[in-house]
């Protein structure tokens, strides 16, 4: 039992700090033999997700040694793959969100980094990921790192990577740091004693927030100032950059939430951080119910997520889905943008991602490119587009506008490769603004996109499946799914992204992955995919309807469907 073995030499090396050691020696080799099989079965995946994992000790949790191994390999392939000097020059950004252990995390990188001779700018403050990606290109660094696990439970840490341009590495560049990270095999051979003279302390936050504020798109100041806005951080990042934006960008009738805007990563007034979850943002609205605020915003901890609550005729607060907020901040931006300033004006969505907003684009005669999930395809193709113009390549020569995803993700302008809710959160207020001079709601916005472009039932289930024997079960569904007919009447395709998928025209085919969409008659569609940074599979629904009334039941029996044929 290699785990076994693996569990007594980090139990009883010295090289393994105290506090490491004693976390284990409280493990009963017999009571706990799941729990030590689990913590040691494996190294912790360095995935093209970089790493996500519980916090803990051993092989396959999130801890100081884990960290290490996946710097030194990072730091080995900078080196291998642009020199000493280049790496003494240039060096790496790290930034950090507010969860347990994130500033240790990164001081940890930052000192393995520095003690193999590369420099280092260390974020000076726990800021979001879309600053991190800004920063790498603002220290025109060759890679950045930030600690974060998202809007994941508070047992969770998380290490994401970035290239030069400020993207987070896709796979054909996670494949090569991965065998460098693969190729550190022994723990001991890490060294965690940094070089202070490579490592500086940077905060380049009023630099993103100016970046951020030229995205503006609304200028009535009168109507910003009626706005009453709640905000909410959840504990997170996003409190000092999304409140500098909005009253700088004229909010000025803006209340955060006392109790929510202290760093904390234990996340204590919230099941989970999650914007997505209406239980994230309850402490926020019950303040709006007090307050009479117009809108409630969410940010998650590493403020790259924003939800948002609208509160409607009878004073109830409605939550807008992921998609619904990317329909109207596409129609948004594209009726506020001069887009004739574009040659090849372009949107940029995820294959899960809602047809809604693609349809807007369209309307207006933008290019439509779907990627994988994931955002930093979405950064990608900015990246792709670029270096077209860069290089006279007609074929990718597009020209970003916006691009988003189903999961709350969303970005306007360049000045980020990430999702960005500083931006996000500063362009929803702008747009209720607007609505609320007009006498309406986001949701009357809503519904006037509705009636012009049809609805849309769109929807998201996951089920956690944890442990070593949930990532079997999760792989046999997809197994299973993909070795038998559609579970859905009238499917008029499959798309099986674990094989080669073409992408749109010039650019090649999409990078594998383990996503099965299945596509109706009527244009509904169905994607089944086990999640690349938690124990989930998910199932993502896009429904069509004539009104909400059908669209509702038809979702319903669909639904049925898919979760009765995996047995959940």
């Amino acid at each position: 039992m290699k785990f076994f073995e693996n569990y007594e030499f980090w139990k009883s090396n010295n090289f393994f700090d105290a506090a490491t050691r004693s976390e284990l020696s409280a493990l009963d080799p017999e009571k706990d033999a799941k729990e030590i099989e689990d913590r040691f079965y494996r190294d912790l995946e360095f995935g093209t997700g970089g790493l996500r994992g519980v916090m803990g000790a051993g092989t396959n949790r999130m801890n100081k040694y884990t960290v290490g191994k996946a710097t030194k390999g990072l730091g080995n392939y900078l080196l291998d793959t642009y020199g000493a000097d280049m790496c003494r020059e240039r060096g790496v950004v790290i930034g950090y969100d507010t969860r347990n252990n994130s500033e240790f995390f990164a001081k940890t990188a930052a000192n393995v980094l520095s003690g193999m001779g590369i420099r280092v700018y260390l974020h000076l403050h726990a800021r979001p990921t879309p600053q991190l990606s800004f920063s790498v290109k603002f220290w025109n660094a060759l890679a950045g790192i930030v600690i974060t696990a998202s809007h994941n439970p508070k047992e969770y840490n998380g290490y994401k990577v970035y290239d030069e341009f400020g993207c987070q590495i896709v796979p054909w560049q996670a494949k090569k740091v991965i065998a460098y990270v693969d190729a550190v095999t022994d723990y001991t051979s890490i060294d965690f004693n940094g070089n202070d003279d490579l490592i500086s302390a940077a905060d380049v936050t009023d630099n993103f927030v100016n970046s951020v504020m030229k995205q503006s798109r609304f200028n009535d100041n009168k109507a910003k100032e009626a706005l009453k806005v709640t905000y909410t951080p959840l504990h997170g990042t996003g409190n000092v950059p999304v409140q500098k934006a909005l009253r700088l960008d004229g909010f000025t009738n803006l209340e955060s939430v006392p109790e929510q805007v202290i760093a904390d990563g234990n996340f204590p007034t919230v099941v989970s951080p999650n914007p997505e979850d209406r239980r994230a943002l309850s402490m926020g609205i019950a303040q709006a119910e007090r307050t009479g605020a117009d809108i409630v915003l969410g940010t998650d901890p590493d403020c790259d997520r924003v939800g948002v609550a609208v509160k409607v005729s009878d004073g109830e607060y409605k939550l807008l889905t992921g998609n619904q907020i990317g329909a109207l901040l596409m129609n948004f931006v594209l009726t506020h943008t001069d887009l004739t300033q574009y040659k090849k004006p372009a949107i940029v969505k995820t294959v899960v991602t809602s047809e809604l907003g693609a349809d807007i684009a369209r309307k207006h005669g933008l290019s439509v490119f779907s990627t994988l999930t994931g955002f930093k395809f979405v950064g990608e193709k900015i990246t792709q587009f670029e270096q077209a113009k860069k290089n006279g390549n007609k074929a990718q020569d597009y020209d970003f506008v916006f691009g988003y995803e189903e999961s709350y993700g969303y970005l306007a302008g360049t000045h980020s490769r990430d999702k960005d809710a500083v931006v996000s959160s500063m362009l929803i207020c702008e747009m209720a603004a607007e609505a609320k001079s007009e006498g309406k709601t986001l949701l009357d916005k809503m519904n006037e996109i509705y009636a012009e472009y049809g609805y849309f039932r769109d929807a998201l289930d996951f089920f956690t499946l944890k442990g070593k024997d949930g990532l079997e079960k999760i792989g046999s569904m997809m197994t299973d799914l993909r070795s038998s007919e559609s579970p859905f009447e009238h499917t008029a395709q499959i798309i099986d992204y674990s094989k080669p998928v073409v992408a749109e025209e010039g650019f090649g085919e999409l990078p594998t992955s383990n996503v099965l969409k299945y596509i109706l008659d009527d244009g509904s569609w169905i994607a089944v995919r086990p999640s690349g940074t938690e124990p989930k599979i998910k199932i993502y629904y896009s429904i069509k309807g004539a009104d909400e009334e059908s669209a509702e039941k038809y979702f319903e029996k669909i639904q049925k469907t898919i979760v009765d044929r995996l047995g959940l």
